[in-house]
């Protein structure tokens, strides 16, 4: 989920990802991860983070704000993995570092390029004696793409550790819907019981933001002809950036309420939440809630 970059006195939103028995959170200059560890306690950990658009007013053009968030997203998403990581290992005195985690998520990056990038584009290959007109090809190459992110949620879901991550992605939504509903207090002290009455899907949730490259990639493509394989591929990988812009922007109109058709919009990925989202428990909650609570409470030192 994205948040708000902004002065911490004008922040009214928060956003943050889901990490191992854990949840980290973003509100203006502040992160926190809060985790329970092996022995049941909650460790939270604190910071201050600083955005790399400050002082390069370009950076806050409307596109290029949208993949600074996604490239400050997946920094801040790594560093609270490996945070999350350390804290569960360390009941096996092993330690994660700074290197296989970045291997790891290289590799997960690499994955994702292959199945939503270069094996939907190849996928045509097949279809160009059946299909006629670039649009088409296109639209095919979008469902294949679209087909590929749905089935692979909805198929790691079924794995218990990401069940429990999707527990604590649940947990995050419900915990910022109920803060961002209050108007963003200076204390937040709602009850786990009242957190539990809130919903599971957000519209700036990631889960949407994919959704939403997906389809947008379809029409940024179609823009560009039907080149060679290996041009498509190179098009599609130097677009990248440019899809998750657009993408970023639609999302953030619609969770801004500037109208009906851009709520409309983010209604699919409110739809597909559903496959990376569980009902939280209580504990997990709390460990929620104190994840919020620390990136929103006064003081800046890391803890």
């Amino acid at each position: 989920m994205f948040a708000e970059k902004g002065e911490d006195k004008a922040v009214t939103r928060a956003g943050g990802q889901a990490v191992i028995e854990g949840v980290m959170m973003r509100a203006g200059h502040r992160m926190a991860v809060a985790c329970r560890a092996p022995d049941g306690e909650i460790v939270l950990h604190r910071e201050r983070v600083a955005s790399l658009a400050e002082g390069r007013p370009l950076l806050r053009l409307p596109i290029l704000r949208g993949g600074l968030a996604l490239v400050e997203s997946l920094s801040l998403g790594i560093k609270a993995l490996m945070f999350s990581a350390n804290l569960q290992a360390q009941a096996e005195d092993e330690k994660i570092t700074r290197g296989e985690m970045s291997l790891a998520v290289a590799m997960g990056l690499g994955l994702a390029v292959v199945l939503f990038v270069l094996l939907p584009t190849l996928s045509t290959v097949l279809m160009r004696n059946v299909l006629e007109g670039r649009l088409a090809l296109n639209l095919f190459e979008g469902a294949v793409r679209l087909t590929l992110v749905v089935g692979y949620i909805a198929a790691i879901g079924y794995f218990p550790d990401m069940s429990r991550v999707f527990q604590y992605h649940g947990a995050e939504h419900m915990v910022i819907g109920t803060w961002e509903d209050e108007g963003s207090p200076a204390e937040f002290e709602p009850s786990v019981e009242r957190i539990r009455r809130a919903s599971t899907a957000h519209a700036r949730c990631g889960t949407s933001f994919i959704l939403m490259v997906a389809v947008v990639s379809v029409l940024v493509f179609s823009f560009f002809g039907w080149p060679s394989i290996l041009g498509r591929i190179a098009i599609r990988l130097l677009m990248l950036p440019v899809v998750a812009g657009i993408a970023y922007e639609l999302i953030k109109l619609a969770a801004e309420g500037r109208g009906r058709i851009f709520e409309i919009l983010v209604i699919p990925g409110m739809w597909l939440q559903r496959l990376t989202t569980r009902e939280p428990d209580p504990d997990q909650l709390e460990v929620a809630l104190a994840a919020l609570r620390g990136c929103v409470a006064e003081g800046d030192e890391e803890t």
